[in-house]
This record gives structure tokens, sequence and C-alpha cells, in this order.
């Protein structure tokens, strides 16, 4: 033990004495000032604007210091919009995991169509929200929509599923839900595959014969990296719900479909409040970045990554 501590020893001190290489700072230097241009300081630029009072256009501005987060604090439609961003997120990630989770078990315990289905989920990611966003307000129109002559053919009740406070947000989850869930099946179905089939028989041999018992005790496991970068990208994309807000409710009816983005982008573009906008974008930031940490701290523990 003595000679193995003064190997260690002597290795560190060598490697202490070993002159500074610079190529390695030399070469990620690129990457460190792309880094600092476009995202540092556009970062510090909104923090400044948000202790202000500039309006978009004026030649001039005045610190206020932290005034903007104070009325943001005592603002009714900010704490409105907040609420049902966090209502919003609560519906559609919880949701987008275990659907995207039980579809691509199906589809991977299925043997026949693997492709076809695949594609099928996949394609409202890849489409166009704005486009999709449109034929989504056909389909809920309150009198031509399709979903309506369907409920008025089974005769059951109708809503103006857009246009209604109760509904509106539901509504709004559902399509955010039908977006995110093929990227949420593909990269399940990722994981699936690089679940070796030797696991399943050692889990049934010692004794885990149900599907559920192999779901809990080998699938679940092993797809813990997987499942915490869904976790954290849907939730990312669900907090930056935008599209379909502007182009079907507008924040209506009266700010029940109001989200942050949303509010940002009247206070910021239509009010030309921009300090104000710069402030709620400070507050969607924290957000952002305390949830990311939040589920990666949570779900870290509880990864096998091997």
């Amino acid at each position: 033990m003595i000679a193995l501590r003064k190997v260690i020893l002597r290795f560190q001190i060598e490697q202490v004495r070993k002159p500074i290489s610079w190529a390695g700072y030399l070469l990620s230097l690129p990457a460190a000032l792309l880094l600092l241009a476009l995202f540092l300081l556009p970062a510090a630029s909104v923090v400044f604007i948000s202790m202000t009072n500039w309006q978009f256009g004026a030649d001039d501005l005045s610190f206020i210091g932290g005034q903007n987060f104070l009325s943001l604090f005592f603002d009714h439609d900010f704490r409105t919009s907040l609420w049902n961003t966090l209502s919003y997120v609560l519906i559609v990630v919880p949701s987008t995991f275990f659907i995207g989770l039980t579809i691509a078990i199906a589809i991977e315990a299925g043997s026949s169509l693997r492709t076809f289905y695949r594609a099928i989920h996949f394609l409202p990611f890849m489409a166009t929200l704005a486009a999709m966003a449109l034929a989504w307000e056909a389909l809920l129109h309150p009198t031509i929509g399709l979903i309506n002559q369907i409920l008025t053919a089974l005769h059951l009740p109708t809503e103006n599923w857009l246009r209604d406070e109760r509904t509106v947000l539901p509504v709004l989850a559902a399509i955010g839900i039908w977006q995110n869930l093929g990227f949420a099946m593909i990269l399940f179905l990722a994981g699936l595959k690089a679940i070796p089939q030797e696991l399943y028989d050692a889990a049934e041999i010692d004794g885990a014969d149900s599907w559920f018992d192999r779901l809990t005790t080998v699938t679940l496991p092993l797809l813990g990296p997987v499942s915490m970068f869904i976790l954290i990208t849907v939730a990312v994309r669900a907090f930056e719900a935008f599209d379909t807000v502007q182009i079907l409710t507008q924040g209506g009816p009266g700010r029940s479909s109001d989200m942050l983005l949303y509010s940002l982008y009247r206070e910021s573009f239509r009010y030309l409040n921009t300090g104000y906008g710069a402030a709620i974008t400070v507050v969607f930031l924290v957000i952002i970045v305390g949830l990311t940490l939040f589920q990666a701290r949570l779900f870290e523990r509880r990864i096998h990554y091997t």
C-alpha cells in the first residue's frame, strides 16, 4: 500500500509539473465565442432591458431596477397566463409521456405494419403546427366542424370548443399532446430497441412472468435516460406554446387561454412595452432552467445508463 501511494503521489506531481497545453483552449475558442455571441450576450441584454422602461422604437430609456418584476407580481393578466401555462404543461407532459410509451410498447410488441404505425404517429410532429392549427380550427368549428357534427349525429351535446372558457385550455392541451406524441413515441421505440432480450429472459427465469413484472423490472429502469430526455424536452416545448394560441384563440376568451409566450409577444410587439416584455422573458428563462435542473436532479439518481 505504501508503494502504491508513492506511485500515485509521483504521478500527481508529474501532472502538476507538465506545461499547460494551449492547443485545447485555442481549438475551443471558436465555440466559446459563438456561445458568448449567440447565448450569453443576448441573455445579458434581455436582463438589462428588463430593468429599464424602454419601449420598442424609442430613442431613450431609463433604468428602473426591479420595477417591471414588481409590476408582474401584481399584474392579474400575467398571473393568469402563468397559471394557464402551468396547467397546460401539467396536462401535456404526463399525457404525452404515458401515451407515447404505451404506443411504443404496442408497436414494438406487434409483428406487422410497424413502419406504417411509426410514420402515422410521427407525422404530426413533422407537420408545420401553424398549418395544422388551421385544420384543427376547421375541425372544432361550432357549426360546420367535423367534431360537432359527429356529436350531433350521436345525439350528444356540442360545444363551442375555442370560445368557451371551460373547454379552450383542454382543447389546446389535446392539440399539444397530438403534436408531441410522435416525438415521444420514436424516442421510446429507440430505447426499447436498445434493451437486450437476454435481460427479459433472465427476468423471466427469476419469476417475472407477467408483462407488468417485466415492464417494472426491466423496461422502465432501462428507459431511464430516454425518459428523462423526453420529459425535459416535452416540458420545454409545452412552456413554449405559442402557435396554437396565436392562430386559434389569441389568448381568449377572457384570457382563459393566455400563455407566457403569448403575453411576452403581446407586451413586446403589440403594446411595444419592451422592458416589461423582457421581464416576462427573464421569468420564463428562470422557469425553464429551474425545471430542467429539477428534472435532471430528480431522475439522475434513478437512471441506469448501462
